[in-house]
């Protein structure tokens, strides 16, 4: 029997047991990397809530975290390419190695903005981390240090991604069908 959600998904792109496998590859490489360095996991609200918490769990170093909540979509289904701060950090970045988490890399504008709020506001790294990458989407120089998986240019959800706030709890990737975001 499908949920209520599931009625709504054309098909799975990535299950959950793939992304419980990568991210326990990405949390030993993240490991690897900040052993010793005390990161700051940050958080980009709300698509990443899901994955930031396996993540984090993944990555057996000692850290802390922090969130920020930034619009771009305004529910819709593509970027207004204008970001804007919603929830800003609570702590002092200075000289911080920060572990920037997103659900998705796509246009790439909230994570240039974020990269360049962080320089400024003095953190001594910034490492981007996401979920899922959309390169066929992106408008803005940027990439990810480190990316879960590749996705082709549909409208995914599931994993914390949503469309109109529904559809985060889906435990997988799934390809939202064009008739639920058209009506």
């Amino acid at each position: 029997m499908k949920s209520e959600m599931e009625i709504d998904i054309l098909k799975i792109l990535v299950t959950e047991e793939q992304i419980k496998a990568r991210i326990a590859e990405m949390g030993e490489e993240l490991y690897q990397r900040f052993e010793g360095k005390n990161p700051l996991f940050l958080g980009v609200l709300k698509g990443s809530f899901v994955f930031m918490s396996d993540l984090v769990r993944a990555c057996q170093v000692k850290s802390d975290v922090e969130f920020i909540a930034v619009s771009s979509y305004e529910n819709a289904t593509a970027s207004s390419g204008r970001v804007k701060i919603v929830h800003d950090i609570q702590q002092d970045i200075t000289g911080r190695n920060l572990i920037v988490v997103e659900d998705i890399l796509d246009s790439g504008s909230t994570l240039a903005f974020l990269s360049e709020y962080f320089k400024t506001r003095g953190a001594a790294s910034i490492t981007i981390v996401t979920l899922l990458d959309k390169p066929s989407r992106r408008i803005k120089a940027i990439t990810a240090d480190m990316a879960g998986f590749v996705v082709p240019d549909e409208f995914v959800v599931g994993y914390g991604l949503d469309y109109c706030q529904q559809y985060r709890n889906v435990p997988y990737i799934g390809v939202l069908k064009p008739e639920v975001y058209s009506r």
